[in-house]
């Protein structure tokens, strides 16, 4: 659309709306009551409520205690065939020495910090911790920054990450007000599940631009 053509539709907007110039100051939206608007009403049973969400988007979930976490993590990476495993460089991660434990176990585990770019397309897995979990939708939810390349979480055929319960949030509502208090580094992903597409006929395939199998140790 030209400069000229869409000054032109923007009139016929105005006109349709009965008015002869743009507004000075954009509208203010209306507030909209929380009793619509939130689809979750109390911050109990969100864990509950998240392993439900996120089984139904096709994602695997496991409640696990912390002592049980490596060895559940290496056992399940064997499953998926995934031998070369990438990992944030986050604290947790660094703080269970997630890395030395995988190569003590006959894995070959790289630190994110340790790697490029370019490197990522070899590995068959990558680990992360989660910034945030929503209840409401199952969701994961990923800040990026120089300890946490979003290539970890998109690039491998199986994502694993670990949620700490304080991680859980009732809802998207939620979500949204934490990341515009405590900013969003340099993007944020949202995971629901594997990746998935459809045609115009509604076939739907897993696992074409993403991850094809995605879990999460949910820590209790």
């Amino acid at each position: 659309m030209t400069p000229d053509s869409a000054t032109i539709l923007m009139d016929r907007v105005r006109r349709a709306l009965g008015r002869s110039a743009s507004l000075p100051e954009p509208p203010v939206p209306p507030e909209i009551d929380e009793p619509i608007a939130r689809l979750v009403y109390s911050n109990i049973g969100l864990s509950e409520l998240f392993q439900k969400r996120a089984t139904e988007m096709k994602m695997l979930v496991e409640l696990v205690r912390v002592e049980e976490l490596l060895p559940k993590l290496a056992g399940f990476l064997r499953e998926q065939k995934s031998s070369k495993v990438m990992l944030s460089a986050t604290q947790m991660i660094n703080d269970l020495n997630v890395v030395s434990y995988l190569n003590q176990n006959g894995f070959d585990a790289h630190s994110w910090r340790e790697m490029t770019a370019d490197q990522a397309y070899d590995f068959d897995a990558g680990v992360t911790e989660v910034d945030y979990a929503v209840a409401e939708t199952g969701t994961l939810v990923i800040r990026h920054r120089p300890e946490h390349g979003r290539l970890i979480s998109l690039v491998p055929f199986v994502h694993v990450a670990i949620v700490e319960p304080k991680k859980l949030l009732a809802d998207l509502i939620d979500l949204f007000e934490v990341l515009a208090r405590e900013g969003s580094g340099s993007g944020v992903t949202m995971i629901s599940g594997p990746s998935k597409t459809a045609d115009i006929e509604m076939n739907t395939v897993t696992g074409v631009h993403g991850p094809n199998i995605v879990k999460a140790f949910l820590l209790a």
